[in-house]
């Protein structure tokens, strides 16, 4: 018997929220504590697995919002970021307590990086790794991840000696960085794979994943199929330049291809949207026209063609359902409308033309429309009511 790809069983990801460390510290996207605590609530309830809250040790107001995000939590993990200092470790610590903690620690994983930012050895950057992680777990932090930053960019030799420091002090999680977006698919599964065979399961391994090729999802799905366990991602993939993998397109992704790759996540795909919304309050992010799964007009059109076919049948133009995700198709009027949006209109309104009549209501609803606006079905559809009942 042949096994389809979506009948096969899958593996479950892990997935870690940083939206409110990574997403926040981009340019624009400041939130106060408050706000914070609102956001991991939601973030919470999608049903990711950890919630990265802050740094910190960078700013009395990241303190203040692990504090209170520490205390919110009910089931998901809290995690922070840190230096590897002694006293970043201390500082997230005191935030956040060590019994549902990830202290998630930064280390120094390519040569530029070295030499350029901070300016020191590769025998420096490992000491610092194991004396951190080390000091994290005196301190009873049971969850200790180290972040190698510019991984993607690092030798092997650097990322190696970095991955076997944390191991062997204790960390429990190596995460690979493509800081700089500059990875491909192959490049980022061949650096997963590596990493993989030097730190076998049950060391968690996770991607952390930017677009600066618009490549992120790509990237962090080749991580999870060459060994990764864990995703890291931020809702509508805000952060540094170009952003983050987004937690949509992952969990839309495997939503629907999920069996080809044998993963799965937990994620509730109907409430992402809300969540989403919400976060654009907060920060003022203007909505974005086309962005997959959140773009104003991911589920809407404006082309006649695509209008005939999703009247007749939504599965012609839409693979991604629109309910599945919290959004609601839109039909839009506009000059590429054609004639069987309007026949559609009409029938709704249970009202018949004459041929010349509808030419010329065409005419004046959809090829003679004056810019390049479009308009809700809804309005047009009311207009067209007034008008034929002579109002």
């Amino acid at each position: 018997m042949t096994v389809r790809p979506e009948d096969r069983p899958t593996r479950r990801v892990s997935v870690v929220d940083t939206t409110l460390r990574d997403g926040e510290q981009a340019p624009g996207n400041a939130m106060e504590p408050d706000e914070k605590v609102e956001m991991a609530q939601r973030i919470e309830a999608l049903g990711v697995d950890v919630v990265e809250a802050a740094f910190p040790a960078s700013s009395p107001r990241d303190f203040e919002a692990t504090r209170l995000i520490a205390q919110t939590l009910k089931r998901a993990r809290l995690a922070t970021f840190s230096r590897t200092t002694r006293q970043d470790v201390e500082v997230a610590v005191e935030a956040g307590g060590t019994g549902n903690h990830e202290v998630q620690l930064v280390a120094t994983g390519s040569e530029i990086h070295l030499e350029h930012k901070r300016g020191i050895t590769r025998e420096q950057a490992v000491r610092e790794v194991t004396d951190t992680v080390g000091f994290a777990r005196a301190l009873g932090v049971r969850h200790v991840s180290v972040g190698i930053e510019d991984a993607s960019r690092g030798s092997d030799d650097l990322v190696r000696a970095l991955c076997d420091g944390a191991l062997d002090a204790g960390a429990d999680c190596v995460i690979l960085a493509d800081t700089t977006g500059c990875a491909t698919p192959e490049e980022f599964g061949a650096l997963v794979a590596k990493v993989r065979a030097w730190a076998p399961r049950p060391v968690r391994l996770s991607t952390h994943c930017h677009n600066d090729f618009g490549l992120s999802l790509a990237n962090a799905v080749a991580g999870l199929v060459a060994g990764a366990d864990e995703v890291q991602v931020t809702l509508g993939g805000i952060g540094e330049r170009g952003g983050n993998t987004p937690l949509e397109e992952l969990a839309a992704l495997l939503a629907y291809k999920g069996g080809r790759y044998g993963l799965h996540t937990d994620i509730d795909t109907a409430g992402m949207y809300e969540a989403y919304t919400a976060l654009r309050r907060v920060i003022r992010l203007e909505e974005p026209r086309n962005k997959p799964i959140f773009g104003r007009y991911a589920f809407g059109t404006t082309a006649g063609i695509h209008q005939q076919g999703i009247l007749s049948n939504p599965a012609t133009y839409e693979y991604v359902e629109p309910a599945r995700f919290g959004r609601e198709r839109a039909l839009l009027i506009g000059r590429h409308s054609g004639r069987t949006i309007l026949r559609h209109l009409l029938d709704q309104l249970g009202v018949g033309t004459t041929d010349e009549q509808f030419t010329e209501l065409y005419h004046r609803y959809i090829t003679g429309r004056e810019g390049s606006d479009s308009e809700d079905l809804a309005v047009v559809r009311d207009r067209l009511a007034r008008e034929l009942a002579g109002g």
